[in-house]
């Protein structure tokens, strides 16, 4: 059976209703990432994702791959530990999909912190990483380097490196790791609830799909990694809530309006937070926002006019003279942080990122922590979820993904997006590229994806919406103007083709996607 093929284990799910030894509800990183670990140990494990693999907040972050340097300020040389070794482990694991990048920190006359103390965070930091690339750039050196950028009272800049990413296929391919290693998992499920043993102990759920039909799966460990949607299970037992949703929303603007090849870390004039302007797929980026959001969660998020203000406010100081506007923005972003908080009260940018391990009544919940620490997360699952397989060893493979000696030669095109393909589809690039047609493997610009990405992930990776390959198997949707809109004709042709689509379902898709892309995705008015 084809693990993508969700129609088949849903029918396999009714069928044969069979025990398995963990279900696992949540298809962001997180629970993705215990799929992996759980799989390579030989559990017979199985996902369930309510909306679309990484439709929360594991497609909407700021993309980062980082250590967090604020870490090290707040004394914690362990977390920041963790954190840069499996920064390095994925750069060095996955080029092509997790990037080394670089990070400056421009220095002004009565700036702090000022240059001495900043480097000397990035010497800790380092050392840590087991590399060396930080350094200082003259004010000279900075405008060379970003063109545009304001010159008042500047004295030079801080240089760091750490990473970028597309969280969204970094999600993806993990899971195509986790089902190559006996995992299975479904998009698109619903768990509506936690099942019962004699003794008040959760062993199983029960999970209904598209016409309501209901099946009850059996499990001797059930994860609960639903992220910002944790407290919804958890508080089934456990009977209190602790996450605090906070919104973090970003804006996306040509390259030309602040043409940055490194990311700017830059405090906000109003607030003094850190937000970042950074290079993206051949577009920049603004963000993040931090704030409470109250929402409801299962609708998606959206930035406000007033972090639209927020943003645009600071790349405006940043680039005085490019005049960028609201009117310059291809799209927004909003995701939701599933931050652990026991005072509401304490500034939204003041909480730590730690994650956070609860075990009640049998069930496993997981929240908190960063797209960087998924594995360490992951594992961290699983040690307490291993006491109920005593037969199993616990073993750690040493890498996220397992090594492979396909080269970018190997696929016969051109060697930027031979790296590309290699970095976000790992094995599967030979058969993207062998099954795509010649005049499909060049990119759309402005983005760097191409026809056959589109057409590949179509065909194999279990699309249900429009969204799901506009927004989340690729990022056009982000990418190109108002949603992609220029790119319906081949989009409407390739999902006719590979997803079996009709007139009517693409023209009911097609205008679902565009309402979706309007109001969650585009500039708010006002």
């Amino acid at each position: 059976m084809n693990k993508f093929d969700r129609d088949a284990l849903w029918q396999q799910l009714k069928d044969n209703p069979t025990h398995w030894d963990m279900v696992i509800v949540g298809g962001g990183i997180t629970g993705v990432g215990v799929l992996l670990e759980a799989a390579r140990l030989g559990l017979r494990a199985i996902l369930f994702e309510q909306n679309d693999y990484a439709w929360g907040t594991s497609s909407r972050s700021s993309k980062m791959v980082h250590g967090g340097l604020r870490y090290i300020a707040q004394g914690d040389l362990k977390l920041t530990k963790k954190c840069v070794q499996e920064r390095e482990r994925l750069i060095a694991e996955a080029p092509g999909l997790v990037d080394r990048m670089g990070y400056l920190f421009p220095i002004r006359k009565g700036q702090i912190p000022g240059k001495v103390v900043f480097n000397s965070l990035l010497t800790i930091y380092d050392k840590l990483a087991g590399i060396k690339s930080h350094g200082y750039l003259s004010a000279k050196q900075l405008q060379q380097r970003v063109p545009g950028i304001d010159k008042n009272r500047l004295k030079g800049a801080s240089y760091y490196t750490d990473a970028v990413t597309d969280d969204a296929r970094l999600v993806l391919r993990l899971l195509h790791e986790a089902l190559k290693d006996g995992g299975y998992a479904s998009n698109y499920v619903t768990v509506d609830d936690l099942l019962y043993n004699e003794n008040g102990q959760v062993n199983g759920v029960r999970v209904s799909r598209d016409s309501n039909e209901s099946v009850d799966i059996q499990a001797t460990v059930v994860v609960n990694a639903t992220g910002a949607w944790v407290d919804q299970l958890r508080e089934k037992v456990a009977h209190e809530q602790t996450i605090r949703p906070l919104r973090g929303s970003h804006i996306i603007v040509p390259k030309y309006l602040a043409p940055v090849e490194d990311a700017l870390t830059l405090f906000h004039p109003d607030d003094k937070r850190a937000v970042f302007i950074f290079p993206w797929e051949n577009t920049t980026v603004i963000g993040t926002t931090d704030l409470d959001h109250s929402a409801n969660l299962n609708l998606e998020p959206s930035i406000t006019s007033q972090e639209v203000d927020y943003l645009i406010k600071l790349a405006q100081q940043q680039f005085p003279e490019n005049n960028i506007q609201k009117s310059n923005i291809i799209s927004s972003y909003a995701g939701v942080r599933p931050v652990i908080s026991k005072d509401k009260n304490k500034a939204p940018s003041k909480e730590k990122r730690d994650h956070k391990v609860w075990q009640e009544k049998g069930l496993i919940s997981v929240s908190g922590g960063k797209l960087t620490t998924f594995r360490v997360i992951a594992q961290d699952v699983i040690k307490r979820a291993l006491p109920q397989f005593p037969h199993i060893q616990p073993v750690d493979s040493k890498y996220v993904f397992a090594p492979s000696h396909i080269t970018h030669s190997d696929l016969g095109i051109e060697q930027t997006m031979a790296k590309r393909l290699l970095g976000y589809y790992g094995e599967h690039a030979i058969e993207l590229v062998q099954q795509s047609q010649p005049d499909h493997l060049a990119p759309i610009s402005p983005s760097r994806c191409c026809l056959a990405e589109i057409r590949w992930c179509a065909q194999n990776e279990s699309v249900v919406h429009l969204d799901d390959l506009l927004l989340r198997r690729t990022r056009i949707g982000l990418l190109l103007k108002n949603g992609a809109e220029a790119l319906m004709g081949p989009i409407e042709t390739l999902c006719k083709t590979e997803l079996g689509w009709s007139e009517e379902t693409w023209q009911s898709e097609k205008q679902r996607y565009f309402s979706l892309w309007k109001q969650h995705y585009s500039v708010p008015n006002g």
